[in-house]
Formats: C-alpha cells, structure tokens, sequence
C-alpha cells in the first residue's frame, strides 16, 4: 500500500507541474477541465497497469529469504524477542482521518440544505433559484443557483448568468469527485491542490461565457464593485470568491489561446509512457503488495518458529524425536503433505518411520522455510556442485552457503572484540547477471562484525546466475546470522 501511494503521489505531482507550467495560462478551459479529471484519476489506476512486454525487457532483481546460519557452540540459549512489539496503527489513523473529513463534507450538505429551507425557491425551466433572505450571497450548488435577497438588482443578472453556467456545465460533479478523493486520500495535499485548480477553472469558464455576451468592461466593473458575503463551502461554486477575482479579471483579459497552443496537451503522451515504464518494471504493485499481505500471517509464524527453533536447539544433544518434530516445524509443507494438528500427532504417526525427502537437519543448517519463494524465477542460481529441480537447488544453494559460512567466519573475532551473549547480524547480497557476488551489506551490533561479514560473504565462489524467461537475472538474497558466544 505504501508504494501506490508513493506512486500515486509521484504521478499527480508530475501532472500538476505539467498543468501549472503548460495549460493553466491558456484559454482550453474545457481541455483544461478534462485534463484535470482525467489525471486526477489516471494517476490512481496507473500504478495498477502492468505491460508485461515492458517488464521483459528489464532483468528484475528478486530478493529472497534465506534460511538463517547459526553460529555457537553448547549452551546456546537466544533472546526470543518480544511478540508484543509495539507497531504504529497507520489503518486506524486512515480511518479516522477518512471518517473526520466524511462527518465533515455532511455537515457542509447539511448546512446547504438548511439555506435551501430557508430561503424562497423558485422553480424555473432549468434549474432552482433560491433567494437567501438578508444574505449578500452568490453560489451555485447542483442544479441549484443560491443569491441574496440584499444584491442590487442590476447585480442579479450577470450574476444568474454566471451561475447558470456553472449549473448548465455540471461543475458541481468534479467538485464532488475531488470531495471523495479528500475523504479517502485525506492525507494527500495533491489533492487539495486539484481542487483548488480546478475551482478556478469553473470561474474561469464562467466568465468567459458571460463576457463574450455582456462585454467584457461591464463585467470588470461587476467583479469588482464592491465586497460580498461567501459561504465556506468547498464543493460549490461561489461567485464572489476574493481570493480569485484578481485571476480572473487577468483571465478575462487575456486573448484567446491559438490552437497551434492545443500540441502542448500532446506532453502528455510521453508522460504517460514513462509512467507505464515505470509501474511495468516496478517490483512491488498493488496485486504484488496483496498477495503479500494476505502471506504476512504466514510470515509472522515462521518468524515464531525460528525463534522456537533456536530456543530448542540451546539445549544440545536433542533425542532422535525432538531432531523429527524440529525438522517438522522447520520445513514447509509441500502439496499433498498431510497436515497435522500438532508435532505429538506427527511424531505418533511417524515413531519408527524414515520420513521421506526430509532429512534430520544439523544444528548450523537449521532452515526456517522461504518466507520469500522463489516461485517467479525459472531457475534459481545454481551454487557450484548443485543439481536437480529448483527445490533441490534451492535446498542445496541454502545448504552449501550455510556450511561455507560456518567454516569461513572467524569465530575468534567476537571473543577479540569483547563481545558476549547472542548476536545477530543482518546481511544483504546479490548474484547479478554474471553470477558474481555484488552488493554485499551487513548490519551487525559491532562493525567488526558487519566487517567479517562482508569478507566472508565476498569469497563466496562464482554461482550460475538465474534465469527468467530465458535471460540472466540479479537475484538479492537476504541472510541472517545468529552468532552466540558463551558468556
């Protein structure tokens, strides 16, 4: 989720700037509408477009899970960290957030219909007129024209006129899109911004059919008369807006745009393909992001059994049962696997029994599962003297590089470094196109140790990259390392 926001973020500014910088000086009012409509919602379905064809042409980098390397000797008793870690409630905060600005965009509908009783409606051919007693006010709401009953009469007309042609042109429906857009991306100020553009558009579009039939010099003088009431109401269209009667007064003298001026809107189009580039070669989209959700349960379990895992394993010298029901919680089931309602109901069933395809696993290559599958690559990188299926290859990748960090690390540095207890240490690495190890980092309690985790992780030798569709592709592993020294 957060990445379609980041997206949908990156995809409005851009549009804003083109609109600001191109469009919004020029006369296109009705092209300047769509635009703003039209990229208001673009940029919430963009992150979602995918062309697989674009996608291909750009070697993905995965990134996998890989099981953690134990490193200690006897008595090896981890800190199983605290489940109860506190996590910021950011839905919560959404929801609060969305339900403040829905109370709040009621109590405006609420306040629109009160003036509408209050005042004395007059049902014409095309639309409401309501005159507001003792009220100097001028807006439009639907297919609803509002005036005061205290503006002079020569003021009326232009006025009505005014606001007819917001009624006529259904401004009232943007306005109410970018009012659900606050309600759901409260949090966004893009947003705001769209609105506030396109509120000045509406006025802009108003006046210049007004203009063009009353004259343009009446009209000034009109605007600029004397100071009206205004409702603080987003969502309608006011005529006497303050903020905005310099801008249009500078709008209305402006001559009108030539059409040679239209290819400006042709920016667009290479926008939007840079933009289709990006969300196609992007590695985390919306679809991705759910599926991982709906995965993240399963995560936190493996999480809990490796911690489970370590703690059984402090205690050495495991019987040939504890060895079966560790192997049990440590390896993921396959399709077709039974699944059993506890390790005891496993080890009842499997008392005497060679479990097939699952060997008694030994401390250093305790496995936790791949919480990251490598399910979208064709063949995964091949570690040198690895063969078979890409199960067995993954079993063998993760074996041999757990044995070949156990007996490069320097066990000693820990001791030199003065360091005691449990520690563990967070390492990322990348088999890049050519096989090579690229990329390494660590993150350790020490730097020392980050340090001999990065040699260690260097002189691993020259793997067999993987593949997707036929090509080479990165794939970025993520290892970590629980270290123990007895205190």
């Amino acid at each position: 989720m957060a990445h379609y926001i980041i997206q949908t973020l990156i995809f409005q500014l851009l549009f804003l700037l083109v609109y600001d910088l191109f469009l919004k000086k020029e006369t296109f009012f009705h092209w300047n509408r769509w635009y703003l409509l039209g990229t208001a919602a673009l940029s919430l379905v963009l992150p979602f477009i995918q062309i697989a064809a674009i996608g291909k042409q750009i070697s993905p980098e995965l990134r996998v899970q890989l099981p953690a390397v134990f490193i200690g000797g006897e008595g090896f008793v981890p800190t199983v960290p605290n489940p109860e870690t506190f996590v910021f409630p950011w839905e919560l905060l959404w929801q609060v957030g969305a339900l403040v600005m829905g109370v709040w965009f009621a109590i405006k509908l609420v306040k629109i219909l009160r003036l509408r009783r209050q005042g004395q409606m007059t049902r014409l051919q095309d639309f409401d007129l309501v005159v507001l007693p003792n009220s100097k006010s001028a807006f439009s709401f639907w297919r609803t024209v509002y005036l005061g009953a205290d503006l002079a009469a020569e003021q009326r007309e232009m006025i009505l006129q005014h606001e007819q042609v917001h009624v006529r042109q259904r401004h009232t429906l943007d306005q109410l899109f970018f009012e659900v857009l606050r309600i759901v991306f409260w949090f966004n100020p893009l947003v705001y911004l769209y609105q506030s553009r396109m509120t000045s558009l509406q006025e802009f579009m108003a006046d210049a059919e007004v203009a063009a039939s009353k004259g343009k010099s009446a009209y000034y003088q009109q605007l600029l008369s004397q100071v009206f009431q205004t409702e603080n109401v987003s969502f309608i269209n006011t005529f006497f807006n303050h903020s905005l009667i310099k801008k249009r007064i500078s709008m209305l003298q402006k001559s009108r745009s030539s059409r040679s001026k239209l290819l400006k809107f042709a920016l667009l189009l290479p926008l939007l393909a840079v933009m289709v580039v990006y969300t196609s070669c992007s590695q985390e989209n919306p679809v991705a992001s759910a599926d991982a959700a709906a995965k993240s349960s399963d995560t936190d379990v493996m999480t809990k059994i490796e911690e489970l895992s370590e703690a059984i394993m402090a205690q050495g010298n495991l019987t040939e049962d504890e060895r079966r029901a560790l192997e049990f919680l440590a390896t993921p089931a396959k399709d077709g696997d039974k699944v059993y309602e506890s390790v005891g109901e496993y080890l009842a069933e499997t008392e005497g029994k060679v479990v097939e395809g699952r060997q008694v696993i030994e401390y250093q290559n305790l496995q936790d599962g791949d919480p990251v599958p490598f399910a979208a690559v064709d063949r995964v990188p091949i570690y040198p003297g690895c063969s078979g299926t890409n199960e067995e290859l993954k079993a063998c990748f993760s074996q041999k590089l757990s044995m070949f960090v156990n007996d490069a690390f320097n066990k000693d540095l820990p001791e030199s470094l003065g360091l005691t207890g449990t520690m563990r240490i967070a390492a990322i690495f990348k088999v890049d196109v050519n096989g090579q190890i690229v990329d390494i980092k660590s993150r350790a309690p020490h730097q020392g140790l980050a340090d001999e985790t990065n040699r260690v992780l260097s002189t691993l030798p020259t793997m067999t990259p993987g593949e997707q569709n036929g090509e080479p592709v990165g794939v970025l592993y993520s290892l970590p390392i629980v270290f123990h020294v007895a205190e």
